[in-house]
């Protein structure tokens, strides 16, 4: 380590353990100002709803947590597919590339796990980094009422979407936000 270097700057992305339940609740609760995502992780996780859940530490602790977990499309029978939320950074830590790290780690996990697409309701201006588009360009909507452009997804195996039309679902745990 150099001089210049934090001791907080040393970053390992994991596979979430049930240990860190309680850290990683404390952490949405921080960034989201609130308890809806901390109780909304728990739940996921209670339910085996968690396809990929990851975090970020440093030597500080838990600095990061990033979800996925299953969506469906109504009037369809698709591959399996995701949805990526929530993502948390420590706001002391957030603009610092914590969340790119862990969205990046997250959707290779999720091919790994066999998953085709995933779908992310979020910042139009951020998530297309990881190749994300609007969703609406590949026939699918949100069943929420959200801004066409705030709702992307990503095909994480070619041309999985070409024949998917229609609203896609979050787990029912979504609907307690």
């Amino acid at each position: 380590m150099t001089s210049r270097e934090n001791p907080s700057d040393v970053l390992t992305v994991r596979a979430a353990a049930d240990a860190d339940l309680a850290a990683v609740q404390a952490l949405h609760r921080r960034a989201f100002g609130g308890e809806d995502e901390a109780a909304l992780v728990a739940k996921l996780h209670a339910a085996d709803a968690a396809l990929v859940s990851l975090v970020a530490v440093d030597r500080t602790g838990i600095v990061g947590h990033v979800l996925f977990s299953p969506v469906t499309v109504d009037g369809a029978a698709p591959p399996l597919m995701a949805g990526l939320a929530p993502m948390a950074v420590t706001p002391r830590r957030q603009r610092s590339g914590i969340g790119s790290r862990l969205a990046a780690e997250g959707l290779v996990r999720c091919r790994e796990r066999g998953v085709a697409a995933v779908v992310v309701l979020g910042h139009s201006d951020y998530y297309p980094r990881f190749g994300f588009r609007p969703a609406a360009s590949l026939g699918l909507r949100c069943s929420w009422e959200v801004p066409e452009e705030a709702f992307m997804a990503l095909e994480l195996e070619p041309r999985s979407l070409r024949e998917m039309k229609g609203t896609v679902r979050y787990h029912p745990l979504f609907g307690d936000l």
